[in-house]
C-alpha cells in the first residue's frame, strides 16, 4: 500500500483534494480532524493545552475553542511554536495509527504543516504538495471562509512560502483555476500510479 502525504496551506485547497480521494474510495487521514479528536472535552491533549495557555482556551461547553486559539497564536510566533510542540507529536502518533489500519490500495494523510520529518514518521512513499498563488488563498480566505482580510493575511504569513512548498514535494498540484483542472491533475496523477482502477 502507497502512503502518499498531501500537504497544503490554508486556502490551497487540500480539503477538496481530499474529499475527491475519498469520493474514490481510498483512506484519508486528516491531520486536522485527527487534532480535532484529540481536544475532545475531558481528553488529555486538552487538559495539556489548558495547562500551557489557561482556561480562556475553552467554550462554555468545556470545547476547545479554536477560533479563540487561532487569534492568539497567529499573533504570536512563540505561541504558535508552543502549540505546535505539544499538539504534533500527538497528532503525528494517531495519524500513524489510522494509516496502519488503512486497507485500500494507497492511503493519503493531509498536512496542512507538512516537516521533512513525516516522511520518516509516517512512513510515506511521496508528497503531494496543493500550491496556490497568496493572493488567490487570501481571495479564498476572505470569501470563501468569511474571514477578516487581516485575519487571513497574518495566517497566510505565519505559513511557510511556497518556495519552502516545493523543496519538500515530490510532486506539486498547483490549484489557481478550480475544481475541474484540480479534478484532471488528480485523475492524472492517479492514473500514473495505476490507481485509477483500484
Amino acid at each position: 500500500m502507497k502512503r502518499i502525504a498531501v500537504a497544503g496551506g490554508i486556502g490551497a485547497g487540500k480539503s477538496t483534494v481530499v474529499e475527491f480521494l475519498r469520493d474514490r474510495g481510498f483512506t484519508c487521514v486528516d491531520a486536522d480532524d485527527v487534532y480535532a479528536d484529540l481536544v475532545q472535552p475531558g481528553s488529555p491533549l486538552l487538559a495539556t493545552l489548558v495547562d500551557a495557555f489557561g482556561s480562556a482556551v475553552l467554550s462554555a461547553t468545556g470545547h476547545l475553542d479554536r477560533a479563540f486559539v487561532a487569534r492568539v497564536v497567529f499573533a504570536d510566533r512563540s505561541a504558535l511554536r508552543r502549540l505546535n510542540a505539544i499538539t504534533h507529536p500527538a497528532v503525528g502518533l494517531e495519524m500513524h495509527r489510522r494509516l496502519d489500519q488503512a486497507t485500500s490500495a494507497a492511503a493519503f494523510a493531509a498536512i496542512p504543516l507538512f516537516r521533512e520529518s513525516h516522511r520518516e514518521q509516517l512512513h510515506l512513499d511521496e508528497v503531494w504538495s496543493v500550491l496556490v498563488e497568496p493572493d488567490v488563498a487570501l481571495g479564498r480566505l476572505v470569501s470563501l471562509r468569511h474571514m477578516d482580510e487581516d485575519d487571513a493575511r497574518q495566517r497566510l504569513a505565519a505559513q511557510m512560502s511556497n518556495d519552502e512548498r516545493l523543496a519538500l514535494s515530490d510532486v506539486v498540484i498547483w490549484n489557481n483555476a478550480g475544481r475541474d483542472e484540480l479534478a484532471t491533475r488528480l485523475v492524472e496523477l492517479l492514473g500514473e500510479r495505476g490507481l485509477d482502477g483500484h
